[in-house]
């Protein structure tokens, strides 16, 4: 069988594998797309008058690479017919019988279609390394997504490495110890509170895994995503990481809509154990476990609350650290709550900006009304005075006397006519 010498073949392979962390049989397939593609340059070098060649012509090629003997070979599966309309595809049963006697029509066999060394050509080798360097960079978004597809949701470490207009490229390193993967940071993900320069190091939420070709990183990642504090908490909690406490649910507010409004995030907690305080641990002593958290999040407000499946109690705790004296749930179908707060307490249940209130709304699933406790009292009593009022007059209509009837001279000189027929 005819070989295209290729020196160093081997090395080859192993440098690209060891440059482009590949392992060696993803550089051989790459290596035999390309071949495969330098051939069909050859071919239609050859052919440009005779033939055309649509796009699945050269399917039934393929390549052989010999790294002992350091080449390449090109085989083509012929199908075996009695009258030969192309060479490329198809192969007459006289011609296989005279060295498989046993061959019959339909059947498949593979040939030897290496073309020799010299007539391969500069511009099939030019061809063969674009694809080569094409199908490497295929490979490693490949291997990308299949490592990386499990690990959407989680949190990696991150290393700044550029800056692409308002987006952060970053390097980001998976667990199956994957060298740094370049991955973006857009604008819409980053903390205001954050310093991004070179090389800082911060921990990022992998959001998603962009398939197909991009040009650029395919990781997609967060700074302000809820499940990076949700992460976090389960590392420095080891009670979360145990089940004892749950993390029922999250409301954050990474990027508020004003400048003069920071980062804040409230997060509902509960647990199953009658000893264990879940808000506690969360806090851990002299407030150590959350602090770790605030920290990594650049001075975060961070609000921990109990959990309850009493929808009353549970809009009371949201609100922390407002003190509620009272919930009133309006429609219970359409989640719709009153939330009754001492004056001294309105602005802080609020927030600036309507911060605390939305976020409370946004864990609860409740929409929240929040009014001042003595204001509202006193409006209910002036509307209970005027629905009483007005019930009364509306009975006074009803119940008022039969009008009395008006003494014409007519009907006085029939009253008195009657009293004279009477005294007869």
């Amino acid at each position: 069988m005819s070989l295209v010498s290729l020196p160093g073949l081997s090395q080859m392979i192993e440098e690209i594998s060891q440059r482009h962390n590949l392992p060696k049989s993803s550089v051989q397939e790459a290596l035999k797309e390309a071949l495969i593609k330098g051939y069909e340059r050859f071919r239609r070098s050859q052919s440009l008058d005779r033939q055309q060649f649509y796009d699945e012509y050269f399917d039934n090629f393929e390549v052989e690479l010999d790294t002992d003997d350091e080449g390449f070979r090109i085989l083509s599966t012929k199908k075996i017919v009695e009258e030969v309309e192309n060479i490329d595809h198809h192969i007459s049963l006289e011609e296989v019988q005279e060295v498989a006697p046993e061959a019959e029509l339909g059947d498949e066999v593979v040939l030897d279609v290496t073309p020799n060394q010299k007539d391969f050509g500069r511009m099939a080798a030019i061809q063969t390394k674009q694809v080569l360097l094409q199908k490497l960079r295929d490979q490693q978004r490949k291997l990308i997504q299949e490592e990386f597809n499990e690990l959407e949701g989680t949190v990696l470490n991150a290393r700044v490495l550029r800056f692409e207009r308002q987006d952060i490229i970053v390097a980001v390193q998976s667990a199956f110890g994957q060298p740094e993967v370049d991955a973006i940071l857009p604008k819409r993900e980053q903390l205001p509170n954050d310093n991004y320069r070179a090389n800082a190091s911060f921990k990022v939420l992998l959001k998603k895994v962009r398939e197909g070709s991009h040009r650029g990183p395919q990781l997609l990642v967060s700074r302000g995503a809820a499940g990076l504090v949700v992460d976090m908490f389960s590392v420095e909690v080891p009670e979360i990481e145990e089940d004892i406490v749950r993390i029922v649910a999250v409301s954050r507010e990474a990027n508020p809509p004003s400048r003069y409004v920071g980062p804040r995030t409230k997060i509902a907690v509960d647990t199953l154990e009658r000893d264990v305080d879940p808000v506690g641990a969360c806090i851990g002593a002299r407030g150590s476990r959350i602090q770790a958290v605030v920290n990594e999040l650049r001075g975060e407000k961070i609000d921990v609350i109990r959990w309850s499946p009493d929808p009353a109690t549970y809009i009371a705790n949201a609100l922390s650290p407002a003190r509620v004296d009272e919930v009133v749930l309006l429609n219970a179908e359409e989640r719709h709550a009153l939330v009754l707060v001492p004056e001294d307490q309105l602005s802080l249940a609020i927030g600036k900006e309507g911060q605390n209130v939305r976020l409370a709304a946004r864990l609860t699933g409740w929409k929240i009304d929040i009014k001042d406790i003595v204001l509202y009292k006193a409006e209910a009593e002036k509307q209970q005075l005027e629905a009483e009022t007005n019930e009364e007059i509306d009975y006074e209509d009803e119940e008022s006397p039969l009008e009395e009837m008006t003494l014409t001279p007519e009907n006085h000189d029939l009253d008195e006519d009657n009293e004279t027929e009477n005294q007869e």
